[in-house]
This record gives structure tokens, C-alpha cells and sequence, in this order.
């Protein structure tokens, strides 16, 4: 389980592996806000509490890029992880069955690779749609395809705690949250 790193303004940036988060508080750069009762970091001569939660001490500018890269793991997270026209999701897939990325203006005829371009799909839908638009496959699709908050995009592949899940909340909201642990 990694530990979720806040912004000096407590803005949730990422989650970082426990040993990095304790160098950045060794190294007086950051400030533990939460942590595992259960475990310790032990050293010769001292014993610091497993941190879940830090705050860096200096504000970071992140730059954002708004328009994000299409890759399937957050494509699949976009779509809860169910196939977009017949809506069996990737637990209920069989075999040789499995979760693929579907243009829906096939690339062949001028689709490109945009959020609003693709869906996830089964193996055996994408394979009848083929070459053809949902339209002349008559697959409608079960909702439009649209480009990923920024914020759900970035966590919707995260697991966090619950007390990870307040500063979340915190910062962006209920409706943010509730989106996020819906994945």
C-alpha cells in the first residue's frame, strides 16, 4: 500500500512507496499527517511510525495536462471496466475472452485515437463490429464516449485508504471521492 502524498496545500498529488515518503520526512521536506498504527520503520537508533499520509512542507507546481494520453488502463477504468456495447463487464468474460480498445471510426477510415474516439469492448464485440461504425454493425454503444475528469483519471486506478479518502474528499469533494472509490 503506498502513501498518499499532499501538496503543502493539501492538494492530493500521488502515492508514493512508504520508504520514499519517510526519506522526504527525514530529509525535512514533508510532515506525516497519518499513519499504520501497526508498523514501524526501525533503525539503529530510531523508530518512526509507518507513514499513510503526508504533506510536503513547500508548495510544488504541478503542471497539468488536461488532454492525458489514451491508454487502456485508464480507458477500462473510464468505462468501469464493461464492455460499451454489450455491457458485460470483465469479470463475466470467459476463456479466451478479454477487455480490448475499439475505435469507433475504425482507424482504417479516418478515426483517430481520442477519448471521444474510443471504447472498451469485449474481444467477441470488437471482432463483429470489425471494420464498420457501431451504426452499420447495428451495436449501438451503451453511453458516448467523452474525455476523463483529470482528477479521475489520475485516481481511478489507485487504491486508497479511508483515511486516504478524506483528504481526497477534502480537496475535491464528495462527488470526487464517491466517483473514485466507485471504481
Amino acid at each position: 500500500m503506498g502513501c498518499l502524498a499532499l501538496n503543502a496545500s493539501f492538494e492530493p498529488l500521488t502515492l508514493v512507496p512508504p520508504r520514499r515518503a519517510i526519506r522526504l520526512v527525514l530529509d525535512q521536506k514533508a510532515e506525516i499527517l497519518e499513519v499504520d498504527r501497526a508498523r514501524r520503520f526501525r533503525s539503529e537508533r530510531e523508530e518512526i511510525p509507518w507513514p499513510t499520509v503526508i504533506r510536503l512542507v513547500r508548495f510544488v507546481h504541478v503542471p497539468r495536462r488536461f488532454r492525458r494520453q489514451v491508454t487502456n488502463t485508464f480507458l477500462f477504468a473510464r468505462d468501469d471496466y464493461s464492455c460499451q456495447y454489450c455491457g458485460r463487464h470483465h469479470r463475466e468474460l470467459r476463456g479466451r475472452q478479454f477487455l480490448t480498445r475499439d475505435h469507433v471510426l475504425p482507424v482504417s477510415r479516418g478515426g483517430e485515437n481520442h477519448w471521444t474516439n474510443v471504447v472498451t469492448a469485449c474481444s467477441p464485440c470488437n471482432n463483429q463490429k470489425g471494420n464498420l461504425t457501431p451504426e452499420e454493425a447495428r451495436m449501438p454503444l451503451l453511453s458516448d464516449p467523452r474525455e476523463p475528469n483529470y482528477v479521475h483519471l489520475v485516481w481511478a486506478v489507485r487504491r486508497v485508504t479511508p483515511s486516504q479518502a478524506r483528504y481526497i474528499k477534502l480537496f475535491y469533494g464528495e462527488e470526487v471521492l464517491q466517483a473514485v472509490q466507485g471504481l
